[in-house]
Formats: C-alpha cells, structure tokens, sequence
C-alpha cells in the first residue's frame, strides 16, 4: 500500500502544489496529469524518497518512506524522463549493469530475451550512442520486463516510442498489476493499461 497525504511542493518562491492525497493498494495504478511545470516529476521524486515534500507525509505500508530507507527502496523500481543509460555500453552492457547496481540476479540469456522483446534483436552489441532515441528509450525500459519489485514509478514511460511499443509496455504494466504490484506514471499520451484498477490525478 501507498499513500500520500497533504503533499505540497514549493520551488523557489513558488508552490507547484499542495494538499495532494492519494491511497494505492495491490493491483491499482495512479495516473497523474497536468501540464508542463505543474509538478509531475517532483511529486514522483517525493514518491521515491528522493526530494522531501514542503509538508505532508509519504507512506509505504502503513510507514513513512522516511523511516524506511533501504528496505523502501528495494522494493521500489523507478524509471525517470531520462534514460539514465551509458552511451558508450552497448544495450546488452547497460541492462547487465543496472541490474547489478540494483544487486538482482539477471543471467545474460534472460537479458538478450528482454532486449529482444522490446525490439532490439540485433542492436544487442551496438553502442548506446549509435541508437535512436526512441531505441534508447527501448534500452532503458527493458528493465521492465524482468522486475519484480512492488513499486514502479515511472516517468513518462512512452515518450518517443511508436505505438507497437506504447501496446507492449502498457502491457509489461499490467501484468505488473496482475502480479499485485503498484504503479504511478505519468504521460501525455492515452493509453489503456490491460490490468489493474486506475486512479486519476491532476496537478494544477
């Protein structure tokens, strides 16, 4: 269960936000909206521990994330705007490295599977720098396929995707959901997870 109550988010001199709640249990997905600069990306930072809240509270089962420190964040899969791959590795190297960074097990047969389902059969060995940013956004959401953590939250997963790979992402989501997972994302675009229950929210 997540659960956010009373948010509020200032920058500078100016609040983004405030008094923003929501509650997810197993199986449900929150879909935030708003326009540029309304505060999307920070409240998803909040989500991850990352960026403290001006006020209010984040909880993850039923204790604030604070609290929690690593045992929150392993259980917690987060993929930003950015790609945050190397663009000197190859496909296959950047999606080997993360999840060692991320201590999971990950064979390279399992991660040539992934890499393959997200489109990039034969791009396994290219440099990162070589692809198109649509493929770099393919490399990066790879990691998708094979996670296993309760928590995604993830930021503007299909941008510069075509709509073959929008379908199979949303789908990589809603077996998320299936499993009894959460997530929270945010897009422009309208896309129908095919699992799970979802919850809107506007910031504004």
């Amino acid at each position: 269960m997540l659960e956010a109550s009373n948010l509020e988010c200032v920058r500078g001199e100016r609040r983004l936000f405030a008094g923003v709640g929501f509650r997810l249990e197993g199986g449900e997905m929150l879909y935030l909206q708003g326009q540029n600069g309304s505060g999307k990306t920070s409240l998803l930072r909040m989500l991850c521990g990352l960026t403290p809240p001006a006020d209010g509270e984040i909880r993850w089962r039923d204790t604030p994330i604070g609290k929690l420190g690593d045992e929150f964040r392993a259980e917690l899969c987060y993929l930003g705007h950015h790609n945050a791959i190397k663009e000197e590795l190859t496909p296959l190297e950047n999606l080997l490295a993360s999840a060692k960074l991320a201590e999971e097990s990950l064979s390279e047969d399992t991660a040539l599977d992934a890499l393959e389902m997200v489109g990039l059969r034969g791009r396994e060995d290219l440099a990162c720098r070589y692809l198109s940013q649509g493929q770099k956004r393919r490399v990066a959401l790879a990691r998708l396929v094979n996670e296993r953590r309760a928590l995604w939250i993830l930021d503007e997963p299909y941008v510069a995707l075509d709509t073959a790979a929008v379908t199979l992402v949303a789908g990589l989501i809603g077996a998320h959901l299936q499993r009894g997972g959460l997530a929270v994302l945010t897009t422009h675009q309208t896309v129908t997870v095919p699992a799970g229950a979802v919850r809107e929210l506007r910031l504004s």
